[in-house]
């Protein structure tokens, strides 16, 4: 049967390919489909601890067993994740987006404005920028991270995974509601390249109380960084680091 695989960041420059398709015999599983991958590019191997997987669309153990034309996503660490921004119905509820960089530099305000009723007394804006320091090299990338050692970052370059991330940005926003009872919330990720110190996240919540949207702002933003599958590349003069973070994660039979 015949599997495509859907590759990112650093494995999708390996590759030289976003997709790779893959022959596999009947009863195969998504392990199965990562182990013919590495066959064709042996370079992937040393991912494989970091790697989680999506089948369809949704995250998946590595034992989940395919049919022809199943598409598996192998999701590298994240860098801590549709429409254009601004394109939003007044008075929405929440607001969930993928937008090509540059995002507006008054998209926090305008967001808070539609966000926001009168019975909303708190309303916090957060803004994440590109900036000069470089983070924390992915797995694989500590060399290139080693060559460029005491060099300033130039732009980040996002890659997202849009349909799962967008997936994901619901359930943590159907979180923070369950857990601060904060309903108006917007999480808005630019994609592509982000010039050093424009915005690359903007985060609004909308509450009666402070605390309540001080926190959800919080907790939106730390999730999106943990579990959106959203990636960054640090790029400098002469190349580029792709950046993240190993988190646990818990899926399905995973």
């Amino acid at each position: 049967m015949r599997i495509r695989v859907r590759l990112f960041a650093r494995q999708r420059e390996i590759a030289g390919s976003r997709e790779v398709a893959v022959e596999l015999p009947e009863g195969s599983t998504v392990e199965d489909a990562w182990a013919a991958l590495v066959v064709l590019y042996p370079a992937l191997a040393p991912g494989r601890p970091y790697v989680r997987y999506a089948r369809n669309g949704q995250y998946t153990g590595p034992e989940t067993a395919l049919v022809e034309d199943d598409e598996v996503a192998c999701i590298p660490p994240v860098s801590g994740g549709a429409g254009g921004a601004g394109e939003v119905a007044p008075r929405a509820s929440r607001i969930l987006e993928l937008a090509p960089a540059p995002l507006p530099r008054d998209l926090g305000r305008d967001v808070a404005d539609r966000l926001a009723t009168p019975a909303d007394g708190a309303v916090v804006i957060f803004e994440g920028r590109t900036r000069e320091t470089p983070g924390t090299p992915a797995p694989g990338e500590e060399a290139e991270a080693l060559r460029h050692a005491g060099l300033l970052v130039e732009a980040l370059a996002y890659e997202a995974f849009e349909p799962l991330a967008i997936r994901v940005l619901g359930e943590i926003a159907d979180e923070a509601a369950s857990r601060f009872g904060v309903e108006r919330l917007a999480i808005v990720h630019a994609t592509g390249e982000v010039p050093l110190g424009a915005v690359s996240v903007v985060i609004v919540a909308c509450a009666p109380h402070r605390d309540a949207a001080f926190d959800a702002a919080r907790f939106a933003m730390d999730e999106t960084k943990a579990r959106a599958p959203i990636w960054k590349a640090e790029r400098f003069a002469d190349g580029h680091v792709w950046i993240g973070q190993v988190v646990e994660t818990h899926t399905p039979g995973g």
